[in-house]
């Protein structure tokens, strides 16, 4: 599966660009599962002044999508038509801020957060240590770990929108509920400020080694995986119902349901994307005919079915751009 080749075409339609653009970029090279097709266009912004010109100028009916570290996320075998934002150095910034807060880049890893916050002495952020995506996919998810969550520390962010629009959001209008965020999906988060309490940087460092322990103990963090595959319904383990149906252990070509943690998909053989996604759906299937409960899928599923079947529209200039 390829695409049209837009490196030309995009030169010219943004002149004053300084961030770096890739046609054809094989995602399964940047993604945890290793698996997947191209996508059509892969941006990385220079900054937030260089995404709010990107997203204002290229036409308004191309499909964006944000990546971060590709810890959460299965790409398709047909590839991914439209632009996939890679936010990278650009928004790496940590910065410490008085009143126990810091002020984040999305691009930060979430360890590194959980990091600083104790080498600052700030408590309360050290769950983000059992986290592994970046800044940008915590707030998009409100993910959380080991009792704690994003909207427990989250005080403000930035974001810019589909128009190129920077806008400030506060913790009320980020709509938090379990493992989602009520803000549009095509608002693309730039930074965040985080409040925790005071704490000694000793204790919080013991705490973190705790998540990271457990983490080693009990899950397969060192297998090709995108973490925790299913969210858990209400008051309910979804690996306790995994388990329940008999799904530990199962497999789909090289894909196979993690032995250590059954809430964990692992390409364990040469797994393509159709063999996680058909493996997940499967394990759906057996988990509602055996409790009668519908796991929904927390890893985000992006781009099309392989080749052969239904693809997307490749992008397109308009017919009277003189670009």
């Amino acid at each position: 599966m390829s695409f049209v080749d837009l490196t030309e075409d995009l030169s010219k339609l943004l002149p004053e660009l300084r961030g770096r653009i890739k046609t054809n970029a094989l995602l399964s090279e940047i993604t945890w599962f290793r698996v997947g097709g191209p996508a059509q266009v892969l941006f990385t912004p220079a900054d937030e002044a260089d995404l709010a010109y990107f997203l204002k100028t290229i036409p308004a009916d191309w499909p964006v999508f944000a990546l971060g570290l590709g810890s959460n996320l299965l790409v398709r075998d047909g590839g991914v038509p439209g632009v996939v934002i890679r936010l990278g150095r650009g928004f790496g910034q940590i910065e410490v801020l008085e009143g126990l807060r810091l002020r984040v880049g999305t691009a930060v890893p979430d360890v590194k957060v959980a990091r600083a916050a104790a080498e600052a002495g700030i408590a309360s952020l050290h769950f983000y240590r059992g986290i592994p995506g970046s800044v940008g996919g915590a707030l998009r998810m409100n993910a959380g770990a080991h009792s704690g969550e994003t909207k427990d520390v989250l005080e403000c962010t930035r974001a810019v929108d589909r128009h190129g629009e920077i806008h400030e959001l506060s913790l009320a209008d980020m709509g938090f509920s379990y493992r989602h965020c009520s803000v549009p999906r095509d608002f693309i988060f730039t930074s965040a400020t985080f409040a925790g309490s005071p704490g000694d940087p000793v204790e919080i460092q013991k705490q973190m080694e705790e998540v990271a322990d457990y983490r080693e103990q009990n899950q397969p963090i060192r297998e090709r995986t995108g973490g925790s595959t299913f969210k858990n319904p209400p008051d309910m383990s979804a690996w306790k119902l995994v388990d329940a149906a008999g799904c530990r252990g199962l497999r789909v070509g090289g894909a196979m349901v993690s032995e250590m943690h059954c809430n964990f998909l692992i390409n364990d053989a040469g797994a393509t994307g159709e063999d996680l996604e058909r493996l997940g759906e499967t394990v759906r299937a057996r988990v509602k005919q055996h409790s009668g409960v519908e796991l929904n899928w927390e890893i985000i599923r992006l781009g099309d079915p392989p080749e052969g079947q239904p693809i997307g529209a490749a992008l397109a200039l308009p017919a009277d751009t003189d670009h």
